[in-house]
């Protein structure tokens, strides 16, 4: 029996890993409290897979379409309409994974801003919420975020890696913030672990996701304080047995969230239930 209700905002399900037991992997999601899953568009061609896969868990499987900044060397005449007719998919829910990559650089630095500036441009007109990525691009992200002014739809920067200065700012312009098992390891003085302990990354802001097959989050790592790993619960333990750094699994999304509980002094249950509003209400997700 789920001890919550969790949805998680992004996970690659298109990844080859999952071709052989995909049906297997959401139905463990379900045993950890998924109720729903968006599956990441990063390419139009993904995104395309995405619309298909989703088809056939209708309610439980949503997917966002969009150019990811390694992929925006690959923009051409066509792409913005073909994100356009893949948003029109009922259970489309946000134009990305888009954004800004000056970490690995895969796209050149001013095609990224302008592919970037063009998918805000898309969601503002179709008032559909932006799913982010950012790594190493802050001030630039902020700029081509404040130029679209209050037309700014519903926007999560996923996958938050950065300082709790950054995340100050995107809360301060009044996006979301999704973490991912990343912060297990994260123990800089000013990163996600900090800003959860001294309550500048505030749950009300949070949303949550695995990024499977990426972020898996190491639970019984010794670097882990004790008091945190006692607060992991023996449910969330067993089903975490699934997942690992060669494949991670949404059923992971559950020590996700207890461990923002146990790096917050909160509640699970009460991290469940607000993420889990915050990501229906962001998504409109029946």
């Amino acid at each position: 029996m789920a001890l919550y209700e969790l949805v998680d905002i992004g996970a690659n399900l298109g990844h080859p890993s999952y071709q052989k037991d995909l049906n297997e992997v959401l139905d463990r999601a379900k045993q950890a409290g998924l109720s729903k899953i968006m599956v990441t568009g990063t390419s139009e061609t993904i995104s395309h897979e995405c619309a298909k896969l989703v088809e056939k868990h209708p309610g439980f499987l949503y997917f966002t379409a969009g150019v990811h900044p390694h992929d925006a060397k690959y923009w051409n005449d066509g792409t913005l309409e073909a994100l356009k007719a893949l948003q029109e998919n009922p259970s489309c829910v946000a134009v990305g994974e888009c954004g800004l990559d000056f970490n690995r650089n895969f796209s050149p630095q001013d095609v990224q801003k302008d592919v970037f500036a063009k998918q805000v441009s898309l969601a503002v007109q179709l008032r559909k919420p932006l799913f982010i990525h950012e790594r190493e691009a802050h001030e630039d992200m902020v700029r081509i975020l404040t130029e679209v002014g209050t037309s700014l739809p519903p926007a999560v920067i996923h996958c938050f890696t950065g300082t709790v200065d950054e995340a100050k700012k995107y809360l301060e312009m009044g996006l979301y913030i999704g973490l991912t098992g990343f912060l297990w390891k994260d123990r800089s003085d000013n990163g996600v672990q900090a800003g959860l302990r001294s309550g500048n990354i505030p749950i009300e802001k949070l949303v949550l996701e695995t990024d499977a097959p990426y972020m898996y989050p190491k639970i019984n790592d010794k670097k882990i304080p004790k008091e945190i790993k006692d607060l992991i619960t023996p449910e969330t333990s067993a089903l975490h047995k699934f997942s690992s750094f060669n494949r991670n699994e949404p059923c992971s999304l559950a020590a996700v969230c207890e461990l923002i509980a146990a790096f917050s002094g909160r509640d699970p249950k009460e991290v469940a239930r607000i993420t889990t509003e915050n990501a229906k209400r962001i998504y409109k997700l029946q």
